[in-house]
């Protein structure tokens, strides 16, 4: 247990717990890493084909050095801070004179984070699934026989289009696929997929094996949900499908992505925490101030409706 004259040495270690806290369910991440910046305004850097092209870097003695640039500031952005606090009550500890202890202290912040971190995935979702972000050429809405769950349709060959599609106009191949829970249901069952295992396993279809088949590094599922005021329930993924290169370990903004969470040097962060004599209960708050952005939208393609 702290004394309220030892909170100082509280909020640097919380700060440091939600800076690398996750939650299993959420992908978004996935398609925007997060990166440092220390504005809360500013342009995108943003990425096109340039960027990913080999450069003659050879030169003759007494040449000069070619020069190259990667990214171009692009559209704006402004970073949204968000903040909540959850109680401590007195009643959790059995000294009210005292702070309440690191778990306690643990769990209030984590309780805030849950929340922060799903209003940033469905901000990251809203982004990503957004279809007037994409040129004709890097998005599509399937139908009929072409939607995944029909037993004629060949994922297979259509995930082979999309990638062709991204690698024509950046040269680089895609590596990451971000699934809604429906279009990963119509895949597990799809028969052409389940062919490709047929002589090799048993079990049911993962993302293990997708990413086999259809030879990218990367698949996960977006299985979070989100209700409304009314109560319905919805998937926060939808039924669709985002197909993007995304760096698995981006050094910076420097590096080109499909997209960056831009998220202020910090952030989130475990604000100081106060006595609420109100509610007789410690409060600790927690600022996250971010922005998920599009910095390279020709390495992703959107499908639509694959179920």
């Amino acid at each position: 247990m702290l004394t309220p004259s030892a909170v100082r040495v509280i909020n640097p270690i919380l700060s440091t717990y939600v800076q690398g806290y996750r939650q299993a369910n959420l992908v978004g991440d996935t398609l925007f890493p997060r990166v440092p910046v220390e504005v809360s305004g500013g342009q995108i850097l943003e990425f096109g084909k340039e960027a990913f092209k080999t450069y003659n870097r050879r030169r003759a003695p007494g040449a000069g050095t070619k020069r190259i640039q990667f990214g171009y500031m692009g559209r704006p952005f402004a970073l949204v801070n968000d903040a909540l606090e959850a109680p401590v009550p007195r009643e959790y500890m059995r000294d009210a004179k005292v702070m309440p202890g690191i778990d306690l202290g643990t769990r209030a912040v984590r309780l805030v984070m849950n929340s922060l971190l799903l209003g940033l995935e469905i901000d990251q979702a809203a982004l990503a699934l957004d279809a007037n972000q994409y040129d004709v050429n890097h998005k599509i809405a399937l139908a009929g026989t072409s939607k995944w769950s029909d037993v004629t349709s060949d994922p297979i060959s259509q995930m082979d289009t999309y990638k062709e599609a991204i690698r024509t106009s950046t040269g680089i191949d895609p590596n990451t696929l971000v699934l809604g829970n429906p279009a990963f249901l119509a895949l597990r069952t799809n028969p052409k997929i389940r062919d490709q295992f047929k002589y090799t396993s048993a079990d049911s279809i993962t993302v293990e094996m997708l990413a086999k088949a259809f030879d990218i590094e990367r698949v996960v599922v977006g299985k979070a949900v989100t209700s409304d005021d009314a109560g319905v329930i919805s998937d926060i993924w939808g039924n669709n499908a985002v197909l993007a290169y995304v760096p698995a370990a981006p050094s910076g903004m420097e590096e080109p992505s499909y997209g960056y969470t831009y998220t202020m040097t910090g952030h989130p962060l475990v604000e100081e925490a106060y006595y609420d004599n109100n509610a007789k209960s410690w409060i600790y708050g927690v600022g996250f101030e971010r922005a998920p952005v599009l910095s390279g939208i020709t390495s992703g393609y959107l499908i639509q409706a694959p179920k």
